[in-house]
């Protein structure tokens, strides 16, 4: 450690007096275990071709992140005041010191060809595998997985000591991410379709009035709230527009109360979705579930653009329709945009990718930030994750600050919770001890810089999402990588607190909570194929959050006001008073109930599900602005 210490303070002298140090002795930079089902096979060819991308810090990323909180505090007087693209654009560039000693050490690797990211916060080379090794001290081998995949990775990696304070992350190196990142929706069994007197056509899709009177019975009479906040604005109920069996856009649209809202400025708004792991949407299938489900909303099909980012692969499946098809059945005609994002290469056992198709959200934040303020969507909902512990902590902390930038200027980022509780039984243990048990969170719905959304199922009351058949268990808990934020201390302690020490050691009590809110997730019908299907899962929450925030946008939008951007902090302080709350069920898993859902903020459903008449008045008005500051929020 004095060593260390010495090193680290004769280079700042140095700095002052003389040259930088460009050789000091190389310290380890990261270490991080092999995930399970992947096994190291052979060593990787030296000669094989290596697109490295190297991510230097950030230099003024704490003065954008209090940035960050300011514009989006409602009790701050600079609320909704986002920033530019050149402003982000300034504070995420690295200082000029950084990118001098960065380009020192590549060139004295004989590595003069690189290529910068817009801000110059990325550097990309091409390079060979041992040239690789050499610049980071490691051994590159080739690793399957038991599903087929193939990489090429370096469990650990180091670089010279005076350059680790300069240097966030790079990679290709123990990023594992493929092919652990998976879409959350979960097909269920159609038995209940085929028993069902649906008058099937030739499309195979029954019309939303049929889907409407299915299994009715089986519910029973449910009442929609009469508070005020939650009154009615139409004639239809519930329990009309909703049943067991399945749930469509009109289900939604009443559930929530956007039915009779009709978006007045849609054209001055966004929305979007990201697809991963090669899946896209099908316009002809969409085209079908809107004719059938939303009739008005039928262009949409034909509307929506698509961005190819990282030379994306193409395989249509249910994933990337269920997306589509829920925004375009809510939001309709606010333009949708789809983002492909390339993230599963086909890497051959001896050469590297000469593509770097390897971090996908890397990759989609760079692509996303570089866009101009006009060309920004509003609000995004990504419906993929990872267990938390699966990704190494650089990799988590950069893509979370990529976040925080798209934040600062003004887009709402929602991510799915998961839908495997608090973690798969039998598989809750910490990957680099096997004999600790641990709950097992996602990234990035741990990042607290965007809207993790969870899971519900049936109406007044809604519950805990959850499904026997498909395995589906809406996901929540608490991040070990990303602290507790302080927008959030007040709620999470006082639920952590109501515990009484449930699951102590089983969970970071410290650490960043999740979910924020939640939606219904359970059996919604998705078009793929040309047939109807069933789908569980926080796949469909979170696009579903994001169609209703985009329509909240729209409401804003034409009172010239601007969009919420980052929503933590507006719903932390007032605006979960726009959500039903959630008291029913858990999120079961690791052998355990879960986390119970309680009255007010939890682990298992957030600040619950969102009735939009009510959210819509309290971002127009905003009246809570100014009340207290968001760190004493009293929750009634």
């Amino acid at each position: 450690m004095r060593l260390l210490i010495g090193l680290t303070v004769a280079a700042s002298i140095t700095r002052v007096i003389s040259s930088p140090p460009y050789r000091s002795a190389h310290v380890l930079k990261d270490r991080h275990p092999v995930p399970p089902k992947w096994k190291k096979v052979s060593r990787a060819d030296g000669e094989g071709s290596m697109q490295l991308m190297i991510g230097l810090r950030q230099g003024r990323f704490k003065e954008l992140e209090d940035h960050l909180y300011e514009i989006s505090d409602p009790s701050h007087h600079r609320y909704g005041q986002h920033l530019t693209a050149a402003e982000v654009g300034e504070l995420i560039a690295p200082t000029n010191e950084s990118l001098r000693l960065v380009e020192t050490w590549l060139e004295s690797h004989g590595i003069f060809d690189l290529e910068y990211s817009p801000t110059r916060d990325w550097i990309s080379l091409h390079t060979t595998i041992s040239r690789a090794e050499r610049l980071l001290e490691t051994t590159y081998h080739t690793y399957h997985h038991v599903e087929g995949d193939v990489a090429i990775r370096a469990p650990e990696w180091s670089l010279p000591a005076h350059l680790h304070e300069h240097i966030d992350a790079i990679h290709p190196t123990n990023a594992f991410f493929w092919p652990s990142l998976q879409p959350r929706a979960v097909p269920v069994e159609r038995r209940g379709f085929e028993a069902a007197p649906l008058g099937l056509g030739v499309d195979g899709l029954p019309s939303y009035e049929e889907v409407a009177a299915i299994d009715k019975k089986e519910m029973g009479h449910m009442d929609v709230p009469s508070s005020s906040d939650f009154a009615r604005p139409e004639a239809i109920t519930v329990d009309e527009a909703c049943n067991k069996l399945a749930t469509s856009p009109l289900c939604i649209r009443t559930l929530y109360g956007t039915l009779n809202y009709t978006p007045q400025v849609p054209n001055k708004t966004s929305v979007a979705l990201v697809n991963y792991l090669g899946q896209v949407n099908n316009r002809s299938d969409i085209a079908l579930f809107l004719q059938r489900y939303r009739p008005d909303a039928f262009s949409g099909a034909a509307d929506f653009r698509t961005e190819i980012v990282a030379a994306a692969r193409t395989v249509i499946a249910l994933e990337g329709n269920l997306n589509a098809e829920t925004i375009l059945g809510l939001a309709h005609p606010i333009p949708l945009t789809v983002y492909n994002v390339g993230g599963k290469p086909p890497f051959q056992s001896t050469v590297f990718t000469t593509a770097n198709k390897n971090e996908p959200y890397l990759e989609w934040t760079s692509h996303m930030l570089s866009k101009s303020d006009d060309e920004l969507p509003r609000v995004i909902s990504t419906s993929y994750a990872d267990e938390e512990q699966s990704v190494p902590l650089w990799y988590a902390r950069r893509a979370c600050a990529g976040f925080a930038a798209l934040g600062a200027r003004g887009v709402s980022l929602l991510f799915a919770s998961g839908d495997e509780g608090v973690g798969q039984d039998d598989k809750c243990f910490a990957h680099d001890d096997q004999e600790r048990k641990m709950f097992l969170p996602v990234f990035p719905a741990s990042c607290p810089y965007v809207t993790a959304v969870g899971g519900t199922r049936h109406w007044a009351p809604e519950m805990a999402g959850f499904d026997a058949r498909s395995g589906f268990v809406t996901g929540g808990g608490f991040s070990n990588y990303f602290p507790q934020p302080k927008y959030q201390r007040h709620a999470v302690q006082k639920y952590i607190s109501s515990l009484n020490g449930m699951y102590d050691g089983l969970y970071n009590n410290t650490g960043r909570g999740y979910p924020d809110i939640s939606l219904r997730a359970y059996h919604f019908i998705t078009v793929w194929n040309g047939t109807a299907h069933i789908l569980d899962g926080t796949s469909a929450s979170s696009p579903a959050a994001a169609g209703i925030f985009a329509l909240v946008n729209d409401a804003l939008a034409a009172q010239g006001k601007p969009p919420l951007g980052w929503l933590n902090p507006w719903i932390y302080t007032g605006g979960y008073r726009g959500f039903k709350d959630v008291t029913a069920g858990s999120n079961p898993g690791c052998n355990t109930a879960g986390f119970p859902a309680t009255k007010g903020w939890d682990a298992s459903t957030g600040f619950g599900t969102p009735w939009f008449p009510r959210l819509k008045g309290l971002a127009e008005e905003n009246h809570f602005r100014g009340e207290y500051p968001w760190y004493m929020v009293q929750y009634e």
